[in-house]
């Protein structure tokens, strides 16, 4: 039996085929009004190898000159990012366990060819939040660690539907992608994987734009 980093909690299957649908369509609204896009690495300007986009109050984005940070504005179009679809919320309340609602849902589709090397998730203000991530499309196979790089890491398959939480303990998890399975869903027509990652970014009370 696989077991997790502390705070690290797998739901599998946790939305249904409809639920998957549903939800598919709602992002298709989100990227219809904000462009999927490719961001650069902080420094370097080297793409990422995911397209991504984000709605929410707030959204994450990366380039190389201001690298990694929350803005309230598309940095390509300009245009403020959509909302949150309610499913997203519902999703949130049912498995955050925390009393604020998510500020920024951060949108990453990747294809056959797509990777996601070891990262932390500390951007944000408040980090009593979980990161609740969604996996719809085809599976991958994503590796979760430890709170310090090089500690030990585990590998776990990720199939459409399923729920990642990363909270307590394992809010600051070093985690990433190492592959994606082409084909192994019809979810997508054209296949691919989406991940949907919820998070709070600001702590009661605080500014927003001190952030952008």
């Amino acid at each position: 039996m696989t077991v997790l980093p502390r705070g690290v909690k797998h739901i599998p299957g946790h939305l249904d085929v409809a639920a998957q649908r549903a939800l598919v369509e709602e992002i298709r609204a989100v990227v219809a009004a904000a462009p999927l896009y490719r961001p650069g690495m902080p420094r370097s300007g080297k793409p990422m190898s995911v397209r991504m986009t984000n709605c929410g109050v707030l959204g994450w984005v990366t380039d190389r000159d201001r690298g990694y940070r929350y803005q309230p504005t598309h940095p390509v179009t300009g245009l403020p990012w959509p909302a949150i679809p309610k499913p997203l919320l519902d999703l949130w309340d049912a498995v955050a366990n925390h009393p604020s609602p998510p500020e920024a849902c951060l949108v990453n589709f990747y294809a056959e060819d797509a990777k996601m090397g070891l990262h932390q998730d500390r951007d944000e203000q408040d980090l009593t939040a979980p990161v609740v991530s969604v996996s719809l499309g085809d599976s991958c196979l994503f590796r979760v660690g430890e709170t310090t790089r090089g500690g030990r890491t585990t590998s776990i398959r990720l199939d459409s539907g399923d729920v990642v939480i990363l909270g307590g303990e394992g809010r600051l998890a070093f985690h990433g992608v190492d592959r994606i399975y082409p084909s192994t869903s019809a979810l997508l027509k054209n296949g691919g994987r989406i991940n949907l990652t919820l998070r709070r970014v600001t702590r009661p009370g605080e500014m927003r734009g001190q952030l952008t």
